[in-house]
């Protein structure tokens, strides 16, 4: 595993950014292990909906974590208000930087992440793979 700190600066899609960083660095797995920062505009698609939500204004962004594969990333993030309300959810692309986000990444250079349907859950969920050996998880 090998950590990489972040910074990323205004106007900046949060997702659209973690997802270049993991092609920009040749691997095929990492993790958004936390993040802070402020958005301007935050899309987060709340558990249960179809379409994400925007909020706009002055955000902090409290938690961010979650999983990066050449699929897409799958992030959940929590952020506050002006007036400290907290609305949480999946990272949708499109939450743009206000003034800076601080994101500390590992990356697995021996992993490969991919996301396929799963016939339980009914979405694309989470596969697997060591480098070495494809059909071992």
């Amino acid at each position: 595993m090998h950590t990489m700190p972040l910074r990323l600066y205004p106007q900046q899609d949060l997702r659209r950014a973690l997802e270049a960083v993991l092609a920009a660095e040749g691997v095929r797995a990492g993790f958004v292990l936390q993040g802070i920062g402020s958005l301007s505009l935050a899309r987060i698609r709340y558990a249960g909906l179809d379409e994400p939500t925007e909020i706009r204004g002055d955000l902090e962004i409290l938690t961010l974590a979650g999983s990066l594969s050449p699929d897409g990333a799958h992030l959940h993030m929590s952020v506050a208000d002006a007036q400290g309300r907290v609305m949480g959810g999946h990272v949708a692309a499109g939450c743009i930087v206000r003034t800076t986000a601080e994101v500390l990444l590992a990356l697995l250079p021996d992993v490969a992440f991919s996301r396929q349907p799963d016939a339980q859950s009914g979405c694309n969920e989470l596969v697997i793979r060591t480098m070495g050996n494809p059909d071992v998880a």
